[in-house]
């Protein structure tokens, strides 16, 4: 995978392609500050991915989408934000992005996510991506904690209790309470109907 890095801050540049050159599938190729030096950098690289700032000088990173597309059709774009609400998510996927991803997320949450992308895959991060559900079509149901819009979206990916508790490091019966008050706050019975929930609410998109 050949990776332009865009980010304002050059020590974060700077740690990203110390991180990602560990990587025997993952070669940065370049790197930009700011969004016009982004789209003449992928017009002249054609990488595989960018991994894109959504807070940059001039242009933000949602706005360098579509230049960016124009320029490298095929290339993928996964954005990466230290804040991200869920209008700022749901714009960037519109506009174009691949996945979208949190600065706080570790490591391996990245490259896993950059390999996902490549492999033609949309990734967006669990707790991000759960408030994309809290929104105006759900909005006359009894609404989520950000917690149970967390645990949702892992459910209709097809994650056990056991793995859900895991990733949020809570007990299985956490995952059970939340779980439970999850089915009733959505009238829901069964794991069929949540998924059918979560793909006709746009959560996770159809295989």
């Amino acid at each position: 995978m050949r990776i332009l890095i865009v980010d304002d801050h050059g020590l974060v540049r700077a740690g990203l392609r110390a991180r990602l050159a560990g990587e025997a599938d993952i070669v940065p190729v370049g790197e930009a500050g700011n969004a016009a030096d982004a789209v003449a950098l992928a017009q002249r690289l054609q990488p595989d991915l960018v991994l894109l700032d959504v807070v940059l000088p001039r242009t933000n990173g949602c706005d360098a989408i579509a230049p960016l597309r124009r320029v490298a059709a095929g290339t993928k774009i996964l954005m990466m934000s230290a804040q991200a609400s869920a209008s700022t998510v749901r714009r960037a996927l519109l506009a174009g992005a691949s996945g979208y991803i949190s600065k706080g997320s570790s490591d391996q949450a990245l490259i896993g996510a950059m390999r996902r992308i490549c492999a033609g895959e949309t990734y967006v991060e669990p707790s991000l991506g759960a408030r994309l559900v809290v929104g105006d079509q759900v909005a006359a149901l009894e609404p989520l904690s950000e917690r149970e819009c967390e645990i949702l979206y892992q459910l209709a990916l097809g994650y056990t209790n056991q793995e859900i508790a895991r990733s949020l490091f809570i007990s299985v019966r956490t995952v059970d309470t939340h779980r439970a008050h999850i089915m009733r706050k959505l009238r829901l019975g069964t794991r069929a109907e949540l998924v059918m929930f979560a793909l006709s609410h746009g959560l996770i998109g159809q295989s």
